[in-house]
Formats: structure tokens, C-alpha cells, sequence
């Protein structure tokens, strides 16, 4: 797909990290951006911060986990600027990491599935009839993650079930749009190839009310910081890919009409390997023995 000046970009999850970013870099290409997120405050600062860049920019506070909210999300896009072009259900949030995967409060699986999963759909049935619908050009990011999407992350099974479950989405969605000649293409993103920083590691700072925990946290790292101190307490290398980096690999990404948005990386290959050898193999997931369950 050409990206060009005048074009629409919808991101969620666009007050922080990747979401703002790829926000950033649209705008930078020309095209107008609507900007959806759950913290009013934090989304506020973000459009006030790429008006001043000179970008044309519609905000609106949306839990992508309330059907209703996306629907009218999409409504606001389309009155404020006509057409929709771009897509980035992008909005996610960390949950469990708790324990073993039967320990796992019910409401951690709820939380996550109706933001990671929940979302993402809401996301293509509020906005891909009309897009496909216009007959323009148009693309559709969705944002899963290596924990789930590469080699599922047993230190983190609610999180990495959730985006796996959004790789699946978008292989659906990928296969549907072709089989209905639509000019909209699809692709399913993983942020890297290393950590990024992201409020993922504070996600429950927006926990609803309705899917409360019932007892104390038992995570024992708080905050991405905390983690990255310990890690080099332990001698433990630590990178981080901008997110910059990041928001130019999907604009590339969608030129391309590339699918797997998925950065070169020698771990993330030799896990996918792996992955599919023990599958082509019968033989049990040994990859997995690599994680520390203790």
C-alpha cells in the first residue's frame, strides 16, 4: 500500500510506547492520525505533543475491551476526517505472570482476553466493512508479540495465550480479505527483536474495577525498571529496541504488503526452528526447557 499525505491512521493504545510512536511516524508521513487510548491524561499529552509537530490529530478515550466505545470510535473517525486507511488495533495490557497457569486468577484471563483479543476483533468489525467497503487502499497492523506469537513464554502464559490468539485473528483476517478481493491488506506485528519500553509492565495501573483482583500481586518485579536492575545484578545483558525503530519497520511493513512484521533476529529464528521441528518431528517442546519456571 502507498502511504501518502491526506490518508487516515487509527491507532489504539497510542498515548505511550509503540502506539505513540507509529502515531508520530504517520503523521510525519502526511497522513492524519486518530489517536485512541484509556488514560485520558497520558492521550491528552500525546495529541497536544504531535499538534505542536504540526499533525492533524483527532483523540478520543476508548477501552478497546467495550465493543461499544470502538464502535464509536469509529464513528468519530469517520465523521471527523471521511475515511479510514490505515488500522493499528495496537492497544494491550500485561496479566498474570503469577504462579503456575492453574494459579491464575480467572479475572487475569478475562482482563487479558477482553484488551488483547477482544480488542483486536472489535477493532476489525468496527472499522474493515467500511474500509473494504471504500474500495481504496487500505492496511490493518494488529500487535502480537514474540512471547506468544514466536515461542509461547511459560513465565507469562495469560499474556502469551492472548497473542498467540491474535496471530490466529490475523492469519483469519489475512486469508478473508483475499478471498474477497479487498484492497485492505494485513499484517500481524512483532515489536523487537528486544524489549521495548512500554507501560506493558504497569498495565495494572488501568485495571478495571469488573476485573479486580482477589488477592495481592505476586509478581516480584513491579516495573520494568525493577526487572532491568535485577537482570544486571545478575550480569545479565539487557537491550531495548526503540520504538521508533519499531513505528518505521510497520510503515515499511505496509508499503511492502508484508504480513510477518517481524524484525531479523537470530534467537527469535532459532526459536521459530525449533518450534516448528518439534511439530514437523512429533517430538516433545524441549525448547521450552529454556525458561526459568522456578
Amino acid at each position: 500500500m502507498e502511504l501518502r499525505a491526506g490518508q487516515v491512521a487509527v491507532v489504539t493504545g497510542a498515548a505511550s510506547g509503540i502506539g505513540l510512536a507509529m502515531a508520530r511516524r504517520f503523521a510525519a508521513e502526511g497522513l492524519k492520525v486518530v489517536l485512541a487510548d484509556v488514560e485520558p491524561a497520558a492521550l491528552e499529552k500525546a495529541a497536544d505533543g504531535l499538534r505542536a509537530e504540526g499533525a492533524d490529530v483527532h483523540a478520543r478515550v476508548v477501552d478497546v475491551g467495550v465493543r461499544e466505545q470502538v464502535l464509536e470510535l469509529a464513528e468519530a473517525a469517520y465523521d471527523a476526517y471521511g475515511a479510514v486507511h490505515v488500522l493499528c488495533n495496537n492497544a494491550g495490557v500485561g496479566s498474570g505472570a503469577e504462579g503456575r497457569i492453574w494459579e491464575h486468577e480467572p479475572n487475569d484471563w478475562k482482563w487479558a482476553f477482553e484488551v488483547n483479543v477482544w480488542g483486536v476483533f472489535h477493532g476489525v468489525q468496527a472499522f474493515l466493512p467500511r474500509m473494504i467497503k471504500s474500495g481504496q487502499p487500505g492496511h490493518v497492523v494488529n500487535t502480537s508479540s514474540g512471547d506468544g506469537g514466536i515461542a509461547p513464554l511459560p513465565t507469562a502464559s495469560v499474556y502469551a495465550v492472548t497473542k498467540a490468539a491474535v496471530v490466529t485473528m490475523t492469519e483469519s483476517l489475512y486469508a478473508h480479505l483475499r478471498a474477497e478481493h479487498a484492497r485492505v491488506g494485513a499484517s500481524v506485528l512483532f515489536p523487537g527483536p528486544h524489549m521495548l519500553r512500554t507501560g506493558l509492565w504497569e498495565s495494572h495501573r488501568n485495571r478495571p474495577d469488573r476485573y479486580a483482583k482477589e488477592r495481592p500481586r505476586r509478581t516480584p518485579y513491579r516495573s520494568l525498571d525493577q526487572w532491568e536492575a535485577a537482570m544486571r545484578a545478575a550480569g545479565k545483558e539487557v537491550a531495548f529496541t526503540p520504538a521508533e525503530e519499531v513505528a518505521g519497520f510497520v510503515v515499511a511493513g505496509i508499503r511492502a504488503d508484508r504480513f510477518w512484521l517481524l524484525p531479523a533476529s537470530e534467537h527469535s529464528d532459532a526459536q521459530i526452528r525449533a518450534r516448528a521441528r518439534s511439530m514437523l518431528d512429533r517430538t516433545n517442546p524441549s525448547y521450552l526447557e529454556s525458561f526459568i519456571l522456578d
